[in-house]
């Protein structure tokens, strides 16, 4: 029994449960190079997500995650065959029904738990704060919560090296040997403000990347993925404890 996975529980315990804080995993459906499965985002989403909640969980963190929404925003990426897109505004309905359920409910926080870097849940938990002022909004990516370059050798931020080393770690049944991937180059726009960061266009993913990875993944390692793991989770289960602990009437700090 896993009573911090929603999707493993029965009425019989949910309906006594204290929940003070939901998780909801959200993840894509995309090529990840030659060598990682389309669900890639997903099966991160599930499986940190829920070794999170179960290090929250053990440590008295009264938390409870949803099932993975499996697609995320992949506008650029329409040209990839059987790339799944939703679109921004999709991913604000879904989240305004989920909210709308939960306020009925009396829970007052939820985490989105998100695995795709094109899921961008700023500007979406900002409006929807204003229909649900009394909830605690928030999101996280995990991916940027750890230095990668503690872990792995090599950059990148799709089908890299961190993404095949967790793979490896977690689902090696599913990866294909390394000798097939591509080698993950990233075709860099010309226009220097974009490339410098302080601008912005989408990616056209079929013309930045020929074989949709981003990143060289040949240096990757279940090992690596491992200890990755174990450091991520541990950090997000510390987030999860503190977000659920928190008096909402009382976020802030006095100042100095």
């Amino acid at each position: 029994m896993k009573p911090y996975l929603l999707a493993e529980s029965h009425w019989g315990q949910v309906r006594e449960q204290q929940v003070d804080l939901v998780i909801l995993p959200w993840g894509a459906t995309e090529a990840h190079n030659y060598h990682l499965p389309y669900a890639t985002d997903i099966i991160e989403s599930d499986l940190l997500a829920a070794e999170a909640a179960r290090l929250a969980y053990d440590e008295g963190a009264s938390v409870m995650v949803l099932p993975t929404i499996p697609f995320g925003v992949n506008t650029g990426q329409t040209d990839i065959k059987l790339d799944i897109n939703i679109n921004p505004s999709t991913i604000m309905a879904i989240l305004g029904d989920v909210l709308e359920t939960l306020d009925q409910q009396g829970i007052r926080k939820l985490l989105v738990f998100n695995s795709h870097g094109g899921n961008d849940f700023k500007p979406v938990l900002r409006e929807l704060g204003l229909q649900y002022p009394d909830m605690f909004l928030a999101f996280t990516n995990w991916f940027g919560a750890l230095d990668k370059h503690k872990y792995f050798d090599n950059d990148g931020d799709h089908a890299d090296e961190m993404e095949t080393s967790l793979l490896l770690h977690l689902r090696p049944d599913i990866v294909r040997p390394l000798t097939e991937a591509g080698p993950g180059l990233e075709h860099k726009i010309k226009i220097k403000g974009i490339r410098e960061g302080w601008a912005w266009t989408e990616r056209k993913w079929s013309q930045v990347t020929r074989d949709t990875g981003i990143g060289d993944p040949s240096k990757a390692t279940a090992e690596k993925g491992q200890a990755y793991f174990k450091d991520v989770t541990r950090k997000m289960a510390d987030l999860f404890k503190e977000i659920a602990a928190a008096d909402l009437s009382n976020l802030y700090e006095d100042p100095e």
